[in-house]
């Protein structure tokens, strides 16, 4: 049963449908064409339904889906057949071949191509150069036969007018080593005549169209198709196919496009060539010359006795022998071309009993059941071919089953089918068929007509159920008199016109040609006509007619398919107009019933819908039974899927062959897939519970281990750090700077603020260092100016932070009335109580009325006093200290100073009269009232 499609697209096999009629066949074979799903199995036959436009599932992503795969394990595929057929061939060591029918327009050719692909894709693993080139050979003959053999008719663009049959020989490995083509009744008609909005085959319109200007005039072709009577009669010229198809050229395709310009007249009793520049042109192309050519089409040659004597022909005759050679010419080049392509890709030097058996995949591709406006001898040899393949179809069918119950020892139950061997043998049965009586006709003496033949049909075929004429049922009007016969086959009524029949039939090509054609100086030309070396008085054996020619291919056709291990491929043509969206009902309903659908589905329904290995059974179905899951402990898969099934309750509904359990009903299938559906949800999600568990651990072991490793490391840095530190601050005590040049290491991250706090820590104790052996005094001297610094660094240029900090400058600035201030300084400190000067100095004011005055200032540890330096150093102006709430100085060298007061009554003074001139003070006093008020 094929995976991965759920019902939304119909059954992927109709043998699953819950009933099998033709109403339901239909219906999922039309809900599958508008879901996008063009292949359907019918057990291991697939249906192929044309889409008319190109599809994404051809690629090398889906040969690899369907590579060694099972046909149930994915959805239906070409590639899935192609795959069957050579593990078949591979593993069993089976010649196998693949059947592809259809009629016109179905995807015939398209099939064929895809599988090819899928075969050369799947072998030679190793590359070797040899298999490669067999492999392209084989890929690249279908561009030349194409070009060749097929032609656009009103149902099929790229129709192909010839069947063909193609053997791939495999080594023992499995890889192509070469092939062979077969071709049959290439419909050569269509060189001289084409229904109306038809066209001759591609090969004519690419050399038209598609050749150089120098090869053109070579060729004495013109590059207008409408310039040439054989290949407008259909009314299409249109070229639709690239100039890379045209890849052969030989002088017979130019040929037959002059030939069908020839036009013969009458003068009196004798024909004459009314266009004698086309006889030249022939005779260039053929390598002959111009007046054995112009002879041969206007006079054939007879023995009679021992006289031989030359007779002119008809206007007619003329024109029957100009379209016999034309039409002979082009079927002889395309038989050539396909022994051509033999001779290259045939396998050469195999020996089987040094590179083993030489295995073989056949690969048919024929023209498909064909009912036409007008149906003549060729519509009659070709649905007679496909009443032969059907016949084959049927017997294998059934014969496949047969032996596979009996291989499995199950009892076989007969199986009512309609057997058209009844047809077959209508057409081909000696003496009575259609076939001798039609070649009867042909050797009658004398002058023999179509209605001859219709006659001798009449008498002896008056009572056969399948055919009737209009003598024989005078009531039915749609069949002409003396012109038409119907033949009912397997696919449907098929009316047939006798007109041409008995012409078609003898194939009649004057040995006058022949003679011709042998004496040309081309070498392949002499090659292609070996019977033309015979002289005119060489008495030669009646040649076997077309009917007969094509009845024996046949019969050997079937015989080789009969000895082959068969793979079918049946394609059906949705619509008339190549729409990719339109499915019509009727249309496919007719394909559907002449290919014999319905009975494959019934004959392989009859006994058991399905059937599978047990290991493979199991393996997908393993899981719905506590005895199999996750793995059984029975004897024998065989016991195991009786126990399963047994679970199931489905042992009324099966049956256990030797190698394969079988299943009688789609029903149980579609029970077995729903609970398996149940249980591969649960399963899932089992299984993604467990793997997240595991990846969760997983994650958490490496977290962990990373967490450990990162500690390590951190660990062994942070010591490294510290080592590093030791190892060079070890000496700092007996460093000249007390290491204050050492540079320091870099900390790791983890370490930053450690290493901040470790250089404040060496900072304080380097201070430590240096001050622990000053007095008190210096050592108030040092705090002042760090304070200083703290308060002012940045704000002015000179802080006087070099020099020695006197504090009390009024007895060294003025020396001549420093007594004055000693004695006003005891008297002050006598009334006041102050302990200690900490700043003097000479300063000038800017009073009120903007008027400066010079005064002094005395700062000591309890009042601000400002002084009259004239007077000898009266007090003028007492603020206590605690009154005192700042002190502002300017960022410039003037050195001036406010000293801001609770009650809002600021002293503003400019520092002046120092020793030495210049001297910055500044920074001195506010340090020194800094240090004071933090003490």
């Amino acid at each position: 049963m094929a995976e991965h499609e759920s019902l939304e697209f119909g059954k992927a096999d109709f043998v699953l449908l819950d009933s099998v009629s033709l109403e339901e066949f239909m219906a999922n074979l039309k809900l599958r064409f508008e879901k996008g799903r063009i292949y359907t199995y019918i057990g291991e036959v697939v249906v192929s339904v044309n889409p008319y436009r190109a599809m994404n599932i051809y690629g090398r992503d889906t040969i690899e889906q369907y590579k060694g795969r099972e046909l149930y394990e994915r959805p239906p595929h070409l590639f899935a057949i192609a795959d069957a057929a050579y593990k078949a061939m591979k593993r069993r060591n089976k010649d196998t071949c693949i059947v592809i029918s259809g009629e016109s327009g179905a995807g015939k050719t398209e099939a064929s191509k895809y599988i090819m692909q899928y075969i050369a894709a799947i072998t030679n693993p190793g590359q070797r150069a040899e298999v490669e080139r067999v492999k392209n050979m084989l890929l690249k003959s279908n561009c030349v036969l194409e070009a060749f053999g097929n032609a656009k008719t009103n149902r099929n663009d790229n129709s192909s007018r010839f069947g063909k049959y193609m053997d791939i020989n495999f080594d023992f490995k499995g890889d192509p080593i070469g092939g062979h083509i077969n071709n049959y009744l290439l419909e050569k008609s269509r060189v001289i005549f084409q229904q109306e909005g038809e066209r001759s085959f591609h090969s004519f319109y690419q050399m038209v169209k598609g050749g150089s200007e120098s090869l053109l005039r070579s060729l004495h072709v013109s590059k207008d198709p409408t310039a040439y009577s054989y290949i407008k009669v259909g009314g299409q010229v249109k070229v639709g196919y690239h100039r890379s198809n045209f890849l052969v050229f030989l002088y017979l395709s130019p040929c037959d496009l002059s030939q069908g310009n020839l036009t013969f007249g009458v003068d009196g009793d004798t024909t004459l060539i009314e266009n004698s520049k086309v006889v030249a042109v022939i005779g260039v192309l053929l390598a002959t010359k111009e007046e054995n050519v112009g002879k041969a089409l206007l006079y054939r040659t007879v023995a009679t006795g021992r006289d031989v004597i030359d007779k002119q022909h008809t206007t007619q005759e003329a024109s029957y022998g100009r379209d016999a050679l034309a039409k002979a010419m082009y079927e002889r080049m395309f038989c050539w071309i396909v022994g051509r392509i033999n001779d290259v890709i045939e396998v050469k030097n195999y020996d089987a009993k040094v590179h083993g058996k030489n295995t073989v995949i056949g690969v048919l591709d024929i023209y498909g059941f064909e009912i036409f406006q007008n149906n003549s001898f060729e519509q009659f040899c070709i649905n007679y071919c496909n009443e032969k393949l059907q016949q084959l179809f049927i017997q294998l069918v059934l014969r496949q089953e047969q032996e596979e119950y009996q291989r499995e020892g199950i009892p076989w139950k007969h199986i009512d089918y309609f057997n058209n061997q009844i047809i077959v043998d209508l057409v081909e049965l000696q003496h009575k068929g259609i076939f001798s009586v039609l070649d009867e006709a042909c050797m009658t003496v004398g002058k023999v007509t179509d209605e001859v033949f219709l006659q001798g049909l009449n008498s002896k075929l008056a009572k056969h159920a399948h055919y009737t004429s209009r003598k024989l049922s005078p009531t039915d009007k749609s069949l002409e008199f003396d012109r038409d016969f119907r033949i009912r086959h397997y696919a449907g009524d098929v009316v047939y016109s006798v007109v041409g029949f008995i012409d078609k039939n003898k194939d009649t090509l004057f040995q006058d040609f022949k003679r011709l054609l042998y004496n040309s100086s081309n070498p392949v030309l002499k090659m292609m006509w070996p019977e033309g070396k015979l002289s005119i008085t060489e008495v030669t054996k009646r040649p076997l007619t077309a009917a007969t020619l094509f009845k024996n291919s046949m019969i050997a056709l079937v015989e080789n398919l009969a000895c082959k291990e068969p793979y079918y491929v049946r394609c059906i043509k949705p619509n008339d107009v190549k729409s990719p969206l339109l499915f019509e009902y009727e249309r496919c309903r007719h394909q559907v019933e002449y290919l014999g659908l319905l009975e494959n589905v019934r004959v392989r329904r009859a006994g058991f819908a399905n059937r599978q290995e047990y290991p493979r059974f199991l393996q997908r179905y393993k899981m719905i039974s506590e005895f199999t899951w996750p793995n059984h402990d029975l004897p024998s898969d065989k016991e195991a899927v009786k126990r399963l099934v047994q679970g199931c309750g489905f042992e009324h509904d099966v049956a256990y062959g030797k190698t394969k359990v079988f299943v009688r009903t789609p029903r149980t299938l579609f029970c077995l897939e729903e609970q398996r559906d149940e249980m591969v949800g649960r399963i899932v999600l089992f299984l993604q519970k467990v793997w997240r568990g595991t990846i969760a651990r997983m994650r958490y072991r490496r977290m962990r281990a990373a967490l450990i490793i990162l500690r390590a490391y951190q660990h062994y840095k942070v010591k490294s750090y510290i080592k590093d530190v030791n190892r060079k601050f070890k000496n700092v005590r007996s460093m000249k700077d007390h290491g204050k040049h050492v540079k320091w290491p870099t900390p790791p991250k983890v370490l930053r603020k450690f290493e901040e706090a470790l250089r404040s820590i060496y900072n304080r104790w380097w201070a430590w260092t240096l001050i622990k052996d000053l007095t008190p005094e210096e050592k108030l001297q040092i705090r002042a100016k760090v304070a200083t610094l703290e308060a002012l660094k940045g704000q002015r240029p000179d802080l006087g932070l070099q020099r020695t900090w006197e504090g009390n400058y009024l007895k060294r600035d003025s020396p001549d009335t420093a007594s004055s201030f000693t004695l006003v300084s005891c008297e002050l400190q006598r009334k006041d109580k102050f302990m200690r000067v900490l700043f003097s100095c000479n300063v000038r004011k800017i009073n009120r009325f903007h008027k400066a005055e010079d005064r002094a200032v005395l700062i000591t540890d309890r009042h601000l006093y400002k002084m009259d330096p004239l007077k000898q150093y009266k007090p003028m102006k007492s603020i206590p200290l605690y009154n005192v709430t700042g002190v502002s100085v300017s960022p410039g060298k003037d050195q001036l100073v406010v000293f801001h007061t609770k009650d809002s009554r600021d002293l503003v003074v400019c520092l002046q009269g120092m020793v030495p001139a210049g001297d910055s003070r500044i920074g001195e006093l506010v340090g020194t009232l800094l240090s004071h008020f933090k003490r």
